[in-house]
């Protein structure tokens, strides 16, 4: 027995001896017996989600890529639309699951349906603002559905192009109207005719990315821009947005944007202008500030308490030196102690809200000196 196990490993001296049992044949399959059996496509699917305003959708496909299908981008563009006739989403963010945004779309599932000439999401300008998030593979398609968002945010190790160059894949998605208008004719010809990769560096520098991050932090910038523009007043904000893609795309001539810019002012924005002018009268947004520009809510009996005393005392917009410290420094006044009077001085001198000579005027009135 010995010996026949022997000349058996003798025999097949490739077959490593602790394996000497895997010598008897077994049935095979070969990579040619399999190209005819159709691949299981994995059809993927559109992850939503909230955060405040912000809606963000998910291409979620990882096992190819995120490559979109016909059935895939159709679920994709309801779900924008969705988000777009949401009043409570303002701003929106479009990613990738997976740690990749989009690897254009799935050759294996191309069809005619694939370039229909009707009307597509993509073909048109979005109703709302959008943020992309750029990372891993942004080509092909996925690069176009990228041009159609208002910002995007993109990753150091990010890989954008026209890869689909290679197979003679039209571009039929926006991308060749959009692009030279970010980086101009000459850069849009080069990406576009030699379908070359471009790094994230490179697409920041030409004007493609509007923001370089690092890796793994593109969803959450992208976010974080898409808070940024959520807090401002909305309807001036999409005004401005919508003449800027019209001067871009649509206007024949500087004169007629002009003219499309201010007749396009509507008695709501202007109210929305004047709201917004009587809270930078009141302090909010000074210095340049761009945080704690909206006025906080208070209570309504608190409220009604801070009008009935300016009312009161006569307090308009004048005399912005606050009545509850006033009332307090005379408090503290009377009592005639060591620790009031060295308040009384830091309050008085280091105040900002103290130093003109209306304000001081008030205080010292407050507290019975004159």
């Amino acid at each position: 027995m010995f010996i026949m196990l022997k000349s058996v490993l003798r025999v097949s001296p490739k077959i490593h001896r602790k394996h000497w049992f895997s010598a008897v044949p077994r049935s095979r399959t070969c990579s040619s017996d399999t190209q005819n059996v159709p691949r299981e496509v994995d059809p993927g699917e559109i992850v939503v989600s909230r955060q405040g305003s912000i809606g963000l959708v998910g291409i979620n496909r990882p096992s190819v890529q995120n490559c979109l299908t016909d059935d895939l981008t159709l679920r994709l563009f309801s779900e924008i639309e969705r988000l777009e006739e949401d009043p409570t989403v303002l701003v929106g963010v479009l990613h990738g699951v997976g740690g990749t945004f989009c690897a254009g779309y799935d050759l294996h599932t191309i069809s005619q349906k694939t370039f229909s000439r009707g009307s597509r999401l993509t073909r048109r300008i979005l109703r709302k603002p959008f943020v992309c998030a750029m990372n891993g593979y942004c080509v092909g398609n996925g690069l176009e559905l990228a041009l159609m968002c208002d910002l995007r945010v993109i990753e150091d190790s990010c890989i954008i192009g026209f890869l689909n160059r290679r197979f003679g894949v039209p571009i039929v998605d926006g991308g060749t109207a959009r692009l030279p208008a970010m980086v101009g004719l000459s850069r849009a010809l080069d990406l576009v005719l030699t379908g070359r990769q471009v790094t994230a560096k490179e697409a920041f520098e030409m004007g493609l990315a509007s923001r370089l991050v690092g890796n793994g932090t593109a969803v959450g910038q992208a976010v974080n821009a898409a808070i940024s523009i959520a807090k401002f007043p909305q309807k001036s904000l999409l005004h401005d947005r919508s003449s800027i893609y019209r001067a871009t795309f649509d206007s024949p001539s500087f004169e007629e944007s002009v003219r499309y810019e201010a007749d396009t002012v509507t008695s709501e924005i202007v109210e929305e202008a004047k709201v917004g002018a009587r809270r930078f009268a009141e302090g909010l947004g000074k210095g340049g500030k761009f945080y704690d520009i909206k006025k906080k809510p208070i209570a309504d009996w608190e409220a009604e308490e801070i009008a009935r005393e300016k009312t009161k005392r006569g307090l308009g917009s004048e005399g912005q030196c606050n009545f509850s410290i006033k009332l307090y420094f005379s408090m503290i006044y009377h009592k005639r102690n060591i620790f009031s009077s060295v308040l009384f001085f830091l309050f008085f001198v280091l105040s900002p809200k103290l130093k003109s000579s209306k304000h001081r005027h008030n205080l010292i009135s407050s507290l019975g000196l004159i």
